[in-house]
């Protein structure tokens, strides 16, 4: 007997079976559907109620059929006939929750333990709080998932916003900062660390968090949009310009990106391109009274007064309320040398905003320049004073304000009685 043969027939004895081997001119009795039954005519029940099919089998008249039967014994073992591997009667199927199980274990990393699946309830849990705008209970259900699951990224993602909304951004920055060291590849939760450092004025690490963001979905607009907006406010203009040109370049129909290029462009003195981002921004909505005010103070600086001019009254014509405008328009009638329109410009801005440090400051340049016409008007000295010093009350950081007030002070006047005094001391 062939050793393979052998080890099927102890394995047999094993199980209690009984193999009959198949013998030359035996027939199959039945239909081919009563030998695929579990319990045919003639099968004899073993113990632990499984009946073998080859007992079920009578032998075939020629051999070719106890070979075959051989062949199949040999590939899948005398254990396949009691049941281990097939479906017997005594086996129930599989349940079907061990799916919804093993799809979320999938879905989870690979983590075999039930945990993850109470951590993801406690997440939905959450997120139905959330949306019912119950903060703090809705953090206890993710910090509740985060304790059962620690190897998750998304609860403590879902920590991070729902700090930002309750206005705690060092929690927030910390929940991100968890995030992203357990799922690296984020975008979103990269991205909203990224505006939480930009928030709170952390520029490096705003640049540093945009450009991993970029770095993981490039054709993102709003994440090269920011990035160029903190390079720009940390002195980059260089690479603020290149920032906005990829945000065009994704979407070349949204304004703002063609006027923070055009700011950026302004700040690295080249005008024509700068002017030229402008008017592409009001050539996509030309009902934008800010962009106008830019492109006007891009003209004076070219010296190119009547068109400044022209853009400012139209900026003006559109909201005749913005403080900026009047302000700007001020300006460029000072330096027309037309000093009864521009006090006239400055004063309506400061009726807009009486809070401008701009409009205090040249509405005290005007006043100063009309005593100096008039040195007996003493008073638009002191009204030049006045705006002077309000001006640095809203913004300290004027060197220049500070040297015209030291300037055009009038040194304290002497009494008399103490020069007399100090005159007869010295003799």
């Amino acid at each position: 007997m062939r050793p393979r043969q052998e080890l099927q027939r102890r394995r047999g004895e094993k199980h209690n079976l009984r193999v009959t081997p198949a013998k030359a001119g035996d027939q199959y009795p039945g239909s081919v559907d009563s030998r695929l039954r579990g319990n045919d005519e003639g099968a004899v029940p073993q113990a632990g109620g499984c009946v073998s099919r080859r007992q079920t089998r009578p032998p075939n008249e020629s051999g070719d059929r106890a070979t075959q039967e051989e062949g199949m014994n040999g590939q899948r073992g005398v254990a396949a006939e009691c049941g281990i591997g097939t479906k017997c009667a005594h086996r129930k199927p599989l349940l079907p929750r061990w799916t919804a199980w093993l799809v979320l274990t999938l879905a989870c990393g690979g983590c075999p333990s039930i945990r993850v699946y109470r951590a993801d309830r406690h997440i939905s849990a959450g997120e139905a709080l959330v949306a019912e705008n119950d903060l703090e209970a809705a953090l206890v259900e993710f910090q509740a998932a985060a304790a059962l699951a620690p190897q998750l990224a998304v609860p403590h993602s879902r920590m991070g916003a729902v700090y930002r909304r309750m206005g705690e951004y060092e929690d927030a920055i910390r929940a991100f900062v968890e995030a992203i060291r357990r799922n690296p590849f984020s975008f979103d939760d990269t991205y909203h660390l990224a505006q939480l450092y930009q928030f709170t004025n952390r520029l490096r690490e705003a640049i540093q968090a945009y450009l991993q963001a970029v770095e993981l979905r490039s054709a993102d607009f709003d994440a090269q949009l920011n990035l160029g907006a903190c390079y720009q406010r940390a002195g980059d203009f260089s690479q603020a310009a290149d920032r906005f040109a990829k945000a065009i370049e994704i979407d070349p129909n949204r304004p703002h990106a063609y006027v923070n290029l055009g700011v950026a462009l302004d700040a690295q003195q080249k005008y024509y391109e700068a002017i030229r981002a402008y008017k592409n921004a009001l050539e996509r909505d030309h009902r934008q009274p800010l962009v106008l005010v830019n492109l006007a103070q891009t003209y004076m600086n070219q010296d190119r007064l009547k068109l400044a001019r022209l853009a400012l009254q139209e900026a003006i014509n559109l909201d005749s309320s913005l403080a900026a405008a009047h302000e700007a328009l001020g300006y460029c009638l000072f330096r027309s040398r037309d000093f009864g329109a521009a006090e006239r410009s400055y004063s309506q801005a400061l009726s807009c905003d009486p809070k401008l440090p701009r409009a205090h400051a040249g509405l005290g340049a005007v006043y100063m320049l009309r005593y100096r016409e008039e040195q007996t008007r003493t008073d638009f000295r002191d009204r030049a004073l006045e705006h002077w010093h309000r001006s640095l009350e809203i913004d300290p950081d004027q060197p220049r304000i500070r040297k015209l007030i030291a300037e055009y002070t009038p040194p304290p006047e002497s009494d008399p009685e103490e020069v007399l005094l100090s005159e007869r001391s010295r003799r």
